[in-house]
């Protein structure tokens, strides 16, 4: 007996808040119907503002769920996020110049780092990072300056990428809110999202840490396509098709243990 349109859809959320993107040939063999009336499924809960529509599949909206402060995000995936960041400091090196994103992740990161570095430059529009280094003998922090968004500890503009546009980085480590295949990385907030490009547009390297519950996830605004950055830092929790997926749309994943 086939599901009536309702159960259908009822059961296509289900497996979005599951999985955070489905696919139409999947669901369609799941649901025991054809590509054709699983699109129109898709259509329907689209237009109803429950998902996003992708080539081949949707995802949840995430732009449409509030933004966590900074103290409230550190709790989710903590362990995700500091094996995430102890990998991304593992790469750093003395004497080299860094940007450093503002983030739950980021600053996993920036706790990690050696305190055996000399003669690094840490670059940051993030309160708390700097305020973290301050104290560390071989780094010299640089604060971007700005305008103060208190849910994030961060300085955007106004005045937030004057700095930024005068130095050059050898690496950038940044946050995100979603990392997709077509969409690229996103970020919850436009002008956090502005500083973030021009890091990455100011290093040679631009690494991505994104703990597995943003893989194919898609955020308010855009910072990059995926062959604008360097690599993505994930943990070893990430789904492997997820993995798979952003690796074919050619942007290289490094596993943290």
């Amino acid at each position: 007996m086939s599901l009536s349109a309702e159960l259908r859809r009822k059961r296509i959320i289900e497996r979005l808040e599951e999985r955070g993107a489905v696919r139409v040939a999947d669901l369609a063999r799941e649901l025991g119907v054809s590509r054709v009336t699983v699109r129109a499924d898709l259509e329907a809960l689209e237009r109803a503002g429950k998902l996003v529509r992708t080539r081949g599949g949707a995802l949840l909206p995430e732009r449409t769920r509030p933004e966590l402060p900074l103290w409230e995000s550190r709790r989710v995936h903590m362990k995700a996020k500091a094996a995430i960041g102890r990998r991304a400091a593992a790469m750093v090196k003395n004497g080299e110049t860094l940007f450093v994103d503002v983030g739950s992740t980021t600053t996993e990161f920036a706790r990690a780092l050696s305190p055996d570095l000399r003669d690094l430059v840490v670059v940051t529009n993030a309160l708390n990072i700097a305020l973290m280094l301050e104290e560390h003998p071989g780094i010299r922090v640089i604060v971007t300056g700005g305008t103060l968004r208190a849910l994030q500890h961060s300085l955007v503009n106004p005045f937030g990428t004057r700095i930024l546009e005068e130095l050059y980085a050898d690496k950038a480590f940044l946050g995100a809110n979603g990392v997709h295949p077509e969409a690229g990385v996103t970020n919850a907030n436009v002008a956090e999202a502005e500083i973030k490009r021009l890091m990455i547009a100011h290093a040679k390297a631009a690494y991505v840490l994104a703990d597995r519950s943003k893989l194919l996830r898609v955020a308010t605004a855009r910072i990059a396509r995926l062959d604008e950055v360097t690599a993505l830092i994930t943990d070893r929790g990430a789904d492997p098709e997820a993995v798979r997926a952003i690796e074919a749309a050619g942007l290289p994943v490094l596993l943290a243990d």
